[in-house]
C-alpha cells in the first residue's frame, strides 16, 4: 500500500508549472474553463476540476501519481512532500518555492499550498524530474504528458541499423550535402543584447563587457572571454591569459601550448574559477582491411581518420598555476555548444560509412566518447541506448553531451541519435536543432517566356525544415518532441522561444525563379508539441532572408534581392501573425541588433543596381544588385506602420568587409556607454583609376585594400553614428607591403572589449589598451 493513502482526508494536488510569463491568453482562462489530460496517450480523468493559482494549473496528483508510479510520503511536523521513483526524490515544502530534486535545489513558480485540507505542488517540476515531457496547447486547452522513452524508437542493434540505411539510401547524397553544409559554432551565430556581467573574482572590477549572446543567461563560446582583470584568448594552437589591469602594466601571466597534442582550440567559456577550451582533435586509426588486402601482406592497413570535439576544463582561481580538471571528447565534427550556469552543452556530428557498414564483414563500431571523470578510454555507445527520427533517417550520428561543471568526477550525459543536425538555437530550458529536407515532386513545368523562345521544363523542389526539440535539465537532454514547417533556416537568429512558443522564420522556393516555384519568405509560431498554431507566408516573393531578430511579440526580417525590405511584424496574438509595417531602402542587413525597444541597428552592404540589358529568355530589360562597402544603419520602428531609417554610415568601397558580418561576436556594443565598435578591412577605390563598368562588365570595380583595424563609433539617437576613431595592430610597412590585396594576418584585429574606461583591441601579434574616450593609446602588449 502506498504511503500517501495513510492519509485518506489528504488528497495531494499537483500545479501545473507554467510561470506567468509562458501563459498564453488562451491558458490565462478563467478556472471554470475545460482542460483535457493525457499520459503516454491515455486519458486522465481527475476528481478535482482542474484550475488556475496565480498563473499555474492545479490538478490532482492522485492519478498522476499512480500512472507515473511514484511513492509519495506526508511529513505533517515539517510539512513536507516527498515523492520518489527509481533513483530520483523529490521534496517539496508547503508555502515554500525551495525545492529538492535529489541534491539539487529548484526555485519553483509558485509553492506548494494547503486549500481546504488539500496539498498542491507542481506538475511540471514534478512530471519532468521524473523524466516526462509536458506540452500545452493553448488552443485545444490540452496537456500533454509523454514520457521520453516513448517519444523516438531504439536503433536496438546493429542489424536494425542496417535495414535502417537501407531504406535511407536513395537519398544518401543529398543528406551528405546538407552536412557537409552544417554551419559550425562561428558561422551561425549573430549578436543579441549582452548579458549582464559575471561577478569579477578577486576584486577585479565588474565593469567590464562581455560575449554577445542571443539569450540573456545563454553563454555562448568565443575565441576571448574576460572576467574584468585578465583576458582569455584563443590564440593559433594555445590559449594566452593576459592581466589586463592596470593598463599600462599588461603582462602574459600564463600559456596553455597544446603544440605536443593532436588538438585545436577553437572557442572558450570562463566563470569565476573555470576555464573550459573547446576545439577539435584528430587521430589516426587502423580499420580492418578487406581480404583481397589482408592477403597482400606488402600493402599497408587502410587507415581512418578519426575526428573528435573536446572540451577541456581547467581550475584558473591560481593563474600562475593553472590545473586541467576534466577532458570530454565526442566522435565527429563539432556543431556548437552552449553553457548555461554550471551546465555545459556539446553538439557533434559523425559521418555514418553507410558502404562500411553495408559491406564489411566485422561490424563497424558505434560512435563512442571519452570522459576522464570515468575512463581515459573511448566509451562506445550502443545502438541499444541511440534513438533515430522515423521521419528522417541519416546517414549520420548526432552526439548531445550536458556536462555538469560544478561535479568533476561525476560522468557526462551523453545522448546519441541517428540524426544530423544544422541551425540551433537554445533557451535556458530547451534546445532546438533544425534540418533541411528536400523533395523532388513529379512533373516539371515550364517557365514563362517570349514567344519566340522554346519553354524550358524546370524541376519542382519542395523544402522543408524538421525541428527537434530536446530538454535541458542540469546537464541531462531529453528529446522532447519534433515538428516541420516549410522553407529552411538561415541561422539560429530565425530561430526564437517565447512565452511557450517557439518561433521561426524561414525561406521557401528560389530566388532565381520567376513562376510558384519562386522563393517566399514565412514566419511560424508552434506550441510547446511543435504544432503550427499561427503562420505568416508569402513574404517578399522572389527575395530570401538576410536576417531575422525576435524582440518579444515582435519580429523584425530583412529580405532582399535588389533593395532591402525591413518587416515588422505583429506576434502578440500567436495564431495570427501579421504584417504591421515595412521598409524599402537600398542595400541589406546582414543581421540585426537591439538598440532598445523601438529601436534597431542593422549591419550590411550598400548596393547598386546594374542593368543587364536584355534578357534572353524573357525579351526585357533585368537587372543586378552589387554590393559596395559596409553599411550600418539606425531603424526607428516606434511608428510600427511607418519604419524609418534614422541614421546612416557608409564605410569603404566594394570589397570592404567585417568579420561581424559573418561572425558578429566581433561586435562590441554597449548602449549606456554609446559605444559601438568593431573590426573592418577597408577597401577604397583609387581616385585615379580609370576602370568603369561596361557593358561586357557591369558590375562595379573593387576597391584596394586601404587599412585593417577597429572602427569605434559613439551612438545615440540624437545624433546617430559618429566616428570616434580607428585603432590598427599594422604599421607603416605592414600597410605598404600588402599593396592592394589584403589577407588575415596576426596583426589582424578580431575582437574588441573594454574594462572599466580602457579599451582593448586583440590579434594574435598583440593586445592595445587605448582610452576609450580619446582612443589615446595606452600600451602595446607584443605576444609571445
Amino acid at each position: 500500500m502506498k504511503k500517501w493513502l495513510l492519509y485518506p482526508n489528504l488528497v495531494l494536488l499537483l500545479l501545473f508549472s507554467l510561470g506567468v510569463s509562458s501563459i498564453t491568453p488562451a491558458f490565462a482562462a478563467s478556472s471554470d474553463s475545460a482542460y483535457s489530460f493525457t499520459l503516454d496517450g491515455k486519458t486522465l480523468a481527475f476528481t478535482v476540476q482542474p484550475r488556475l493559482q496565480n498563473g499555474t494549473m492545479i490538478v490532482p496528483l492522485r492519478t498522476i501519481a499512480e500512472a507515473m508510479g511514484a511513492e509519495i510520503s506526508w511529513n505533517n511536523a515539517q510539512q513536507t512532500i516527498t515523492a520518489v521513483k527509481g533513483t530520483t526524490t523529490l521534496q517539496l515544502t508547503i508555502n515554500k518555492t525551495l525545492a529538492k530534486r535529489n541534491k539539487a535545489s529548484f526555485q519553483l513558480a509558485t509553492a506548494p499550498i494547503i486549500v481546504n485540507g488539500t496539498t498542491m505542488i507542481p506538475l511540471r517540476f514534478f512530471s519532468e524530474a521524473f523524466g516526462s515531457i509536458v506540452k500545452w496547447n493553448g488552443i485545444t486547452k490540452k496537456i500533454t504528458i509523454e514520457n521520453e522513452a516513448s517519444l523516438l524508437p531504439v536503433v536496438g542493434d546493429y542489424k536494425h541499423l542496417q535495414d535502417l540505411l537501407v531504406k535511407y539510401a536513395p537519398s544518401t547524397d543529398q543528406t551528405m550535402d546538407l552536412i557537409s553544409k552544417s554551419p559550425v559554432s562561428n558561422a551561425e551565430t549573430a549578436p543579441a543584447a549582452p548579458v549582464a556581467a559575471m561577478p569579477a573574482p578577486n576584486g577585479a572590477s565588474s565593469d567590464h563587457s562581455s560575449t554577445n549572446v542571443q539569450v540573456k543567461g545563454v553563454d555562448e563560446a568565443d575565441i576571448v572571454k574576460t572576467d574584468g582583470q585578465y583576458i582569455y584568448q584563443v590564440n593559433k594552437q594555445r590559449i594566452i591569459v593576459t592581466k589586463a589591469l592596470p593598463a599600462e602594466e599588461m603582462k602574459v601571466v600564463a600559456t596553455l601550448p597544446f603544440t605536443e597534442q593532436q588538438f585545436m582550440p577553437t572557442e572558450l567559456y570562463l566563470d569565476e574559477t573555470r576555464l573550459i577550451v573547446i576545439g577539435t582533435s584528430y587521430n589516426n586509426i587502423a580499420i580492418s582491411a578487406p581480404n583481397s588486402i589482408q592477403a597482400d601482406s606488402k600493402r599497408l592497413m587502410p587507415i581512418r581518420g578519426q575526428s573528435t570535439v573536446k572540451a577541456i576544463q581547467y581550475d584558473i582561481r591560481n593563474k600562475e598555476n593553472i590545473q586541467k580538471v576534466r577532458e570530454i571528447e565526442l566522435e565527429g565534427s563539432y556543431v556548437t555548444s552552449r553553457k548555461i550556469g554550471a551546465s555545459l552543452y556539446l553538439i557533434a556530428n559523425q559521418y555514418v560509412n553507410s558502404y562500411s557498414i553495408m559491406n564489411e564483414k566485422t561490424e563497424v563500431p558505434s560512435p563512442g566518447f571519452r570522459d576522464t571523470a570515468v575512463s581515459d578510454k573511448l566509451i562506445p555507445i550502443g545502438y541499444d541506448h541511440m534513438r533515430y527520427f522515423p521521419q528522417s533517417i541519416q546517414p549520420n550520428y548526432l552526439l548531445i553531451a550536458g556536462v555538469n561543471l560544478d561535479q568533476p568526477t561525476t560522468k557526462a550525459n551523453v545522448e546519441a541519435y541517428l540524426g544530423s543536425s544544422q541551425n540551433v538555437f537554445a533557451s535556458e530550458k530547451n534546445l532546438y536543432i533544425t534540418l533541411s529536407q528536400y523533395k523532388h515532386l513529379n512533373g516539371v513545368e515550364p517557365v514563362a517566356n517570349a514567344s519566340n523562345v522554346s519553354p524550358i521544363a524546370l524541376p519542382q523542389q519542395q523544402t522543408t525544415s524538421l525541428v527537434y526539440k530536446f530538454m535541458l535539465d542540469q546537464a541531462t537532454v531529453r528529446f522532447a518532441g519534433s515538428g516541420e514547417v516549410p522553407g529552411t533556416v538561415l541561422n539560429q537568429y530565425a530561430m526564437d522561444e517565447y512565452a511557450g512558443y517557439f518561433r521561426i522564420a524561414t525561406t521557401s522556393g528560389e530566388a532565381w525563379r520567376n513562376d510558384e516555384q519562386t522563393s517566399k519568405n514565412n514566419v511560424y509560431v508552434l506550441n510547446e508539441a511543435l504544432e503550427v498554431t499561427g503562420k505568416l507566408e508569402n513574404l517578399a516573393p522572389g527575395e530570401r532572408i538576410y536576417s531575422t531578430r525576435f524582440m518579444g511579440n515582435r519580429a523584425y526580417i530583412v529580405t532582399f534581392k535588389q533593395v532591402d525590405p525591413l518587416f515588422v511584424i505583429d506576434l502578440t496574438n500567436p495564431q495570427s501573425p501579421k504584417v504591421l509595417g515595412s521598409l524599402k531602402i537600398p542595400g541589406y542587413s546582414d543581421y540585426l541588433h537591439p538598440y532598445d525597444e523601438n529601436h534597431i541597428i542593422g549591419f550590411g552592404k550598400d548596393t547598386v543596381v546594374v542593368s543587364n540589358g536584355n534578357s534572353g529568355i524573357t525579351g526585357s530589360n533585368s537587372t543586378t544588385a552589387f554590393y559596395q562597402g559596409m553599411k550600418i544603419a539606425m531603424f526607428d520602428v516606434t511608428d510600427v506602420s511607418h519604419p524609418i531609417e534614422m541614421f546612416k554610415e557608409s564605410i569603404g568601397d566594394r570589397g570592404t568587409d567585417s568579420e561581424l558580418l559573418h561572425n558578429p561576436k566581433a561586435l562590441l556594443f554597449d548602449k549606456d556607454k554609446g559605444l559601438l565598435a568593431f573590426p573592418v578591412t577597408l577597401m577604397k577605390i583609387d581616385p585615379s583609376s580609370n576602370e568603369k563598368p561596361s557593358i561586357n562588365n557591369p558590375s562595379p570595380a573593387y576597391g584596394q585594400f586601404a587599412y585593417q583595424g577597429a572602427f569605434v563609433y559613439h551612438l545615440d539617437l540624437k545624433t546617430g553614428f559618429k566616428l570616434t576613431g580607428t585603432i590598427t595592430h599594422l604599421n607603416e610597412d605592414d600597410l605598404a607591403q600588402a599593396g592592394g590585396n589584403w589577407y588575415y594576418s596576426d596583426k589582424s584585429i578580431n575582437r574588441i572589449m573594454y574594462i572599466n574606461s580602457t579599451l582593448y583591441t586583440l590579434s594574435n601579434a598583440q593586445i592595445k589598451a587605448n582610452d576609450m574616450n580619446s582612443l589615446k593609446e595606452i600600451n602595446a602588449l607584443m605576444l609571445p
